[in-house]
């Protein structure tokens, strides 16, 4: 089966499925929020701050990290959020406000940092939406079986791991978050719980990574989600134009990501992306990848966690160079108090091409080893 018959199959699933809950009249399926990303860590808990039935939270997030190849640029290459090479750096500051729809809630996230100005880079630099990372209003009907209806700014649903450090397992970005998936939407997002184990949504955006669209087509979004006891795993196909001034080529996105809980002290995860783009002269640019991530707890304030990855860019269409990436990261995590992290973090990545700058000479090596320390702050909303 190739990939888009996967996708035919799986939107015609998601399609029925969802038709058929919204025409149960008898068991209401449970409370269930919009669908999002797989997280590869539960969240982790921090001082509470709610006035008003407004709840605030927020964090701090700064590192060092050194790059053994000592880049002249000071950057370290392919990655996304921990750029900065050979000095300290400040990732993300951010500051968050919402509450819950009871029908009507809303959330905005705004702060500042490398992680948005990587997050933002396609927007343009005096735009007022570069210190949102989210802004939306929310809908949620008491009678309407846990259907949920979101507008405005949103992070993607798709992806293994998400902008917030503290609630992913390692301290870097995978290939795969930097590469192969959009970082956030602007439009509309719906879920609506189908049983009591699956989720289903569509979302109709602008497209990938811009508030104010490029284009004058729209992208859709079909999210689907099997939560178990021991598993869940996460479906989400994205497709539409995404070149500038036209509405030709449209881009294609099928993203999966199983995240295993066999115990509350050890976790996988396996992630899968593959996209493909026509182009204008008809032929087809495409990358694939996959990642796997372990995660163990091993005290109440030390835990371990593993990943590897490896990402196929034949084209250059994401990368902008013709290649084949992977990597191995290594973390250790101290957890100080409530709401204080440190997290230490080898990383070592490699590319059949000399695409890693070595001192003043680009593109002179095909590996870059990294070692980083990160120091995480953060206070959380009281539930």
């Amino acid at each position: 089966m190739t990939c888009f018959s996967a996708c035919t199959l799986f939107l015609t699933m998601l399609s029925i499925t969802t038709y058929s809950a919204l025409c149960q009249s008898t068991t209401a399926a449970p409370d269930t929020q919009a669908p999002a990303p797989a997280p590869a860590a539960t969240p982790a808990a921090g001082p509470t701050w709610s006035i008003g039935g407004i709840d605030f939270s927020g964090f701090v997030d700064g590192y060092y990290e050194f790059n053994a190849n000592h880049p002249a640029d000071e950057f370290n290459q392919y990655r996304n959020f921990d750029e900065k090479a050979n000095q300290f750096s400040l990732n993300l500051a951010k500051v968050t406000l919402s509450h819950d729809p009871d029908p009507i809630g809303f959330r905005l996230d705004i702060g500042f940092g490398r992680a948005f100005e990587t997050v933002h880079a396609t927007e343009q630099s005096s735009s007022i939406f570069r210190n949102i990372e989210q802004a939306y209003i929310s809908l949620k009907p008491p009678k309407a079986k846990g259907f949920e209806a979101d507008f405005g700014e949103f992070v993607t649903s798709a992806g293994a791991e998400v902008i917030e450090t503290k609630d992913n397992w390692n301290y870097s970005r995978s290939i795969l978050f930097a590469y192969a998936i959009p970082y956030y939407h602007f439009g509309l997002r719906t879920s609506i719980p189908v049983t009591k184990t699956i989720t289903g949504g569509f979302q109709l955006v602008n497209g990938w990574n811009n508030v104010e669209d490029n284009n004058s087509g729209k992208t859709l979004g079909f999210t689907g989600a099997l939560t178990k006891p021991k598993f869940t795993w996460n479906v989400n196909y994205y497709t539409g134009p995404e070149k500038p001034n036209t509405n030709k080529g449209w881009r294609n996105l099928i993203d999966t990501t199983l995240l295993m809980t066999p115990n509350s002290k050890v976790n996988f995860y396996l992630n899968y992306d593959y996209a493909q783009e026509r182009n204008l002269d008809r032929s087809l640019s495409h990358y694939q990848g996959f990642a796997g991530a372990a995660h163990e707890q091993l005290t109440s304030h030390f835990a371990l966690a593993q990943r590897a990855e490896y990402f196929n860019d034949p084209q250059g269409f994401s990368t902008a160079t013709t290649q084949s990436l992977n990597e191995f990261t290594l973390t250790g995590e101290y957890k100080w108090v409530e709401g204080l992290l440190t997290r230490l973090e080898y990383r070592r990545d490699h590319s059949d091409h000399n695409v890693f700058m070595r001192g003043p000479t680009p593109a002179a090596d095909q590996n870059q080893n990294t070692v980083s320390i990160g120091f995480i702050g953060f206070f959380g909303p009281k539930r």
